[in-house]
């Protein structure tokens, strides 16, 4: 066990309807990670106790508090978001019942940034229902910006061995080569280089650019973006002090070896990076925000509504994102500690203030 002081996990419940509850459940009925975190969970009781007998998870419950300050550190604990009674139809779309998992992100959120927890873990949400209920963000990246007051967040997908960020994100496959400029890269690149060395103690880090084109555009004849766009980004970067390198045509780089020599990949566009990473590490894949002034993860997968309420679900992602969060808060204070000025940014980037 760390001699360390324990991370305070904030954890969102997400979706009633799907696997959030379970693999949240799962993970804290494992003794060993209540040595390494104080897990404070937005949500009910009842909701819970309902997901563990449909699930059958045995010997586990929650301990129930009023506030995040009376957290037992020794106990999965979980505060009541709502008193009312809610039906739950575990594998359904929960549409109207969606404002739970809103209401438990906007609870556990208030207390993240008044410094309640420390660290903030998101299970997943039907991004479908959420709207339906009144959602008005994308997702949970886009909502925590809005919060945080910024734009400049970038989605990296992390395992023991990748870490993919992409320039684009969730939108329509024939907007993206009209919406990445030079600029979008370079700005996208600086985050991820800052958050290398911030947020996973990399000293001088090395990125790949992954190619917009096959065959990154072969001189022009499959489009000139690679050239025209990418080639300009990577050299400006360059002259900032940035070790960034490309564009790689996606496909031979993740065919070889070749992605295990770099500390971090760009892809373009979301499936160009998220696919390949699934199909990695699809089990123990992390989901983190970079970019915002506070420690946010969640799981790589979805909902689940498929196997929701049968026992089946896997809680290692979910596992693994709430470990990560904690090794991320340890070494921004870390990085605190070892730099008497907080992080300077790269050229044309500002600097935020850590409230983590």
């Amino acid at each position: 066990m760390s001699t360390e002081k324990k991370i305070r996990v904030g954890v969102s419940i997400g979706d009633l309807h799907g696997v959030g509850l379970e693999v949240i459940q799962k993970t804290f009925s494992d003794t060993r990670m209540l040595q390494e975190v104080t897990p404070i969970v937005y949500g009910t009781v009842r909701s819970s106790m309902f997901h563990r007998k449909a699930n059958h998870i045995e010997d586990f419950s929650f301990n129930k508090i009023d506030n995040a300050e009376s957290a037992n550190p020794k106990l999965a604990n979980i505060i009541e978001v709502w008193q009312e009674e809610v039906k739950i139809e575990i594998g359904k779309p929960s549409m109207d019942n969606a404002k739970y998992a809103i209401k438990s992100l906007k609870a556990a959120t208030e207390d993240l940034a008044s410094g309640k927890v420390d660290v903030l873990v998101t299970a997943p949400i039907d991004k479908h229902s959420m709207k339906h209920a009144g959602f008005e963000y994308p997702g949970h990246t886009e909502f925590l910006a809005a919060f945080a007051n910024t734009e400049d967040v970038l989605m990296i997908m992390v395992n023991d061995e990748l870490r993919i960020g992409t320039v684009t994100g969730h939108i329509p496959i024939k907007d993206v080569a009209a919406t990445i400029t030079s600029e979008l890269i370079i700005n996208k690149v600086r985050l991820m280089n800052n958050s290398l060395i911030r947020d996973f103690q990399v000293i001088k880090p090395k990125i790949a650019v992954l190619a917009l084109n096959p065959h990154a555009g072969d001189k022009g004849a499959i489009g000139s973006e690679d050239q025209d766009v990418l080639i300009p980004a990577i050299k400006a970067l360059n002259d900032e002090g940035i070790r960034a390198f490309g564009p790689y045509p996606a496909d031979g780089f993740f065919g070889s070896n070749e992605m295990h020599a770099f500390d971090g990949i760009m892809a373009m566009y979301h499936d160009q990076g998220l696919i390949p990473f699934k199909a990695f590490s699809f089990q123990t894949g992390v989901n983190f925000t970079a970019g915002l002034p506070i420690v946010r993860t969640s799981p790589v997968h979805g909902t689940g509504l498929q196997i929701a309420g049968k026992g089946k679900a896997d809680p290692h992602s979910f596992r693994h994102a709430v470990l990560l969060a904690k090794d991320i808060f340890r070494n921004r204070a870390k990085h605190r500690e070892m730099n008497a000025d907080p992080l300077q940014p790269q050229k044309g980037a500002e600097p935020k203030k850590d409230r983590a």
